[in-house]
């Protein structure tokens, strides 16, 4: 009995060292597309199901735990598949229902990231498109790791982050730097565009409020006059007057566009 016991985990674990490796090399596109379907056949995995790739980033190196938490929530579903292809993110290749929506992936996100409460603030989750065929499995995970990137650059404060709400960030994201740099020259020249933490809060303020001077100065607590000649210092010192809707989107692009060439400089090659 003993002995057929211990071959029935040694075939269990094969399935599943291969079914593992089969979806890593799924992941980094390293299959043609005949062997996707043949390989697949042979591991009884469906082909055409809805499926979508999430990304958990856990800022640190993988002691195994963060693998296992996962795994526990997902691992017991032989349709969904919990793996990793480097020391620092975790990837679920999750099947999905006919019904299942993007507000329920982000409702899968927010368990996902409940597992790490005691370490959110350096827990990110990220997700792609939702993918028809096992073949765009690998869309779906380079699109997932985008959404972290462009998450961390343009969202901060945010701990889940989907592919389909980068908006302009995901355009951005893809401009080489030299691009970058031109358009940054041609807007401001040479001038200095360092704004300080006050500034800051004031321009983010401004565009919340749809550039509308009264409510913005409410909300800051502060005079009417007073919101004028900090923006008007402003229009002195960047030559764009945020009161102009034109200038102001500018502005707003810029202030991306920089965000961006920071974060690729800040990044170790």
């Amino acid at each position: 009995i003993a002995s057929f016991q211990i071959q029935n985990l040694l075939v269990a674990y094969k399935e599943r060292f291969d079914k593992d490796n089969f979806i890593k090399n799924l992941l980094l596109d390293n299959l043609l597309l005949v062997d996707i379907y043949n390989r697949a056949k042979k591991l009884h995995i469906d082909i055409e199901v809805r499926r979508v790739v999430f990304i958990v980033e856990t800022n640190r190196e993988k002691d195994g735990n963060e693998l296992e938490k996962i795994r526990s929530l997902f691992g017991g579903k032989s349709k969904d598949f919990v793996t990793a292809v480097d020391e620092k993110n975790i990837i679920v290749v999750k099947e999905l229902a006919e019904n299942e929506t993007y507000d329920d992936l982000r409702k899968t996100a927010e368990v996902i990231l409940n597992l790490f409460r005691s370490e959110a603030d350096g827990v990110h989750i990220a997700y792609g498109t939702v993918i028809n065929e096992l073949k765009e499995v690998s869309r779906s995970y380079k699109e997932a790791r985008m959404a972290l990137d462009v998450g961390k650059i343009f969202f901060e404060e945010r701990n889940i982050i989907a592919y389909s709400q980068l908006g302009i960030g995901r355009l951005i994201y893809q401009l080489p730097i030299p691009l970058c740099k031109m358009f940054i020259k041609e807007i401001f020249g040479e001038r200095n565009i360092d704004l300080d933490d006050e500034t800051m809060v004031t321009i983010q303020k401004f565009f919340e409020n749809s550039l509308n001077v009264s409510e913005t100065s409410r909300q800051l607590y502060i005079h009417r006059n007073t919101l004028v000649y900090r923006l008007d210092k402003l229009q002195k010192a960047t030559g764009l007057d945020l009161r102009v809707f034109e200038d102001a989107i500018t502005f707003k692009i810029a202030l991306m566009v920089v965000k961006y060439m920071k974060y690729m400089e800040s990044l170790d090659y």
